[in-house]
């Protein structure tokens, strides 16, 4: 790496213009981490997929931005950052046209994939590209911008995602994404330069990149289709098990002995990484798979539309961009980050807790001020852990350790999203059968229901027996929502528990106060 004085920083419009590559390409792959997820009705609707089935639109997508972004960095130096950052932002761009005139499940799992491929590299080269246009004494503000993109990402995706599906189709949360593309590969290709001082690797870590691929898929499956089997009364949700452990120990066992490891476990040596990987774990799983159930939450139990859905979500995603903000100045006066992300922590919590006592007449009124708080606690936490987690590292170390930050923190999501989606149906059939017993002909209130619907239909002109059928069909409607709202109550307070954990561990974070962030952010890339 070139001492300090020897590196020219971009100013004034190429600076501009590099900034807003990268924001946008970033942005590109934040926002499809989500923007799915308000359409995922009309998209299951339209393919002929369940609930259940159409969550893997979301977690292909995750899944292949979890093995592609500890890898960009490896990949940047290799190919040249110019190359490598254009032809991903192609290859995002060609695979969301697919996606768009996907037919089948199976057609949009796998272009969702290869999409997830293209925009694991916009991630983490991004962000390198964007620090390094700053100076120094001015990476807060980098920082604070790749932060904030981070999380309105995410949270603007469901916002975006509903207005073009209630007025276009869902093929254009897709089609959306071509010319934004298109004008991002341009704009890379003729401003984005290599970075100062990379050496191709001496050899790719070909086995390390096989072992993480086998590990993160055959988990993932595992934990899609595990309840759907029936978990380990299935021979091949077993034998997949078995695969993921046996992946998982070789994957650590090749990264920590190889002498040019794809990922370097190493670093997890430094006990802020160790502690902030698991915080970002928790963190990631938090963003998105509040991001994931909220939408099917209003649209299922309340009959909200996903423009509604979209709208609503935008005050949460200004109270993270404020959040960052505030952080930022409070972490230059001198602030405890540590208090910060406890207090961010309590947010959450409380968020949580409200949104768990949800009922069908819950109006957009009694969720706006706990996702204000939402929006505030991911800003409280997420900042200070992006600093704190890579503390004491120096150089190249540095940048490895935020790669991997990001890894783990994408992996956080992706899990989460499997794991909310297989507590919604066991959760779903226990509320099921917790509530059926109540819906009989010996129960005089649910009689009384049936008999009043029935002289409703029968007032607007139907036969006494097609009356008689729609109550009974508007009480089996009624009995799905009220099992859902439960179960999405349920799915709060657990995401409120998970908040819980991450205090103990922001405790075991060191936090070295004779450590400035300038001098260690200086060398994220």
């Amino acid at each position: 790496m070139q001492d300090k004085e020897e590196i020219v920083y971009p100013v004034g419009a190429e600076r501009a213009i590099l900034v807003i590559t990268a924001i946008s390409a970033a942005l590109l792959q934040l926002i499809d981490t989500s923007i799915v997820n308000v359409s995922l009705r009309e998209i299951s609707g339209s393919i002929g997929a369940t609930t259940t089935e159409i969550a893997w639109a979301v977690t292909a997508y995750a899944v292949s931005n979890v093995i592609m972004i500890p890898l960009a960095g490896m990949m940047s130096d290799l190919f040249g950052r110019r190359n490598y950052f254009t032809i991903s932002i192609l290859i995002f761009t060609i695979a969301s046209f697919f996606c768009g005139t996907a037919d089948s499940l199976v057609t949009l799992v796998i272009w969702r994939f290869i999409q997830g491929i293209g925009g694991g590299a916009l991630l983490t080269t991004g962000q390198t590209i964007i620090v390094e246009a700053f100076p120094p004494n001015k990476i807060n503000t980098a920082n604070a911008i790749f932060g904030m993109g981070v999380i309105l990402g995410p949270t603007f995706g469901p916002t975006l995602g509903g207005y073009l599906t209630d007025n276009f189709s869902w093929h254009w949360i897709f089609f959306i994404n071509i010319p934004i593309g298109l004008i991002s590969a341009y704009l890379s290709w003729n401003f984005v330069k290599n970075r100062v001082g990379a050496v191709k690797p001496k050899k790719i870590d070909w086995s390390g990149i096989a072992f993480l691929i086998l590990a993160i898929g055959c988990l993932q499956y595992v934990l899609e289709e595990g309840s759907a089997q029936d978990w380990f009364e299935s021979k091949e949700i077993t034998w997949l098990t078995i695969v993921t452990v046996l992946a998982f120990i070789a994957f650590i066992w090749r990264e920590w002995t190889f002498e040019h490891p794809a990922v370097n476990l190493r670093l997890l040596k430094s006990w802020n990484l160790a502690m902030g990987s698991v915080l970002n774990f928790i963190v990631g799983l938090i963003l998105l798979a509040t991001v994931f159930v909220f939408p099917l939450f209003v649209q299922i139990g309340l009959g909200w539309t996903a423009t509604m859905t979209g709208n609503f979500m935008i005050s949460g995603a200004l109270a993270s961009a404020f959040a960052m903000v505030l952080v930022g100045r409070l972490l230059t006066k001198g602030a405890n980050p540590k208090l910060i992300m406890i207090i961010g922590g309590v947010m959450i919590f409380t968020f949580a807790t409200i949104m768990s006592f949800s009922s069908p007449e819950s109006t957009s009124a009694n969720f706006f001020w706990p996702f204000i708080l939402r929006g505030l606690g991911i800003g409280f936490m997420m900042f200070p852990s992006m600093i704190l987690s890579v503390q004491g590292l120096k150089g190249a170390d540095l940048s490895q350790g935020s790669g991997l930050s990001n890894m783990i923190r994408q992996l956080g999501g992706a899990v989460g999203i499997a794991i909310m989606n297989v507590f919604l149906t066991h959760r779903n059939a226990i509320n099921q059968n917790n509530l059926l017993p109540n819906f009989n002909l010996f129960n005089e209130n649910f009689m009384d229901k049936v008999n009043l619907l029935t002289q409703n239909f029968m007032s607007q002109g139907y036969f006494i027996d097609d009356a008689r059928q729609m109550a009974y069909k508007l009480m089996d409607y009624s009995l799905f929502k009220q099992q859902a709202l439960i179960s999405y109550n349920n799915v709060f307070w657990t995401v409120g528990l998970a908040s819980l954990i991450c205090i103990p561990i922001i405790l075991l974070i060191r936090n070295n106060k004779s450590a400035k962030t300038e001098k260690i952010e200086m060398h994220l890339e």
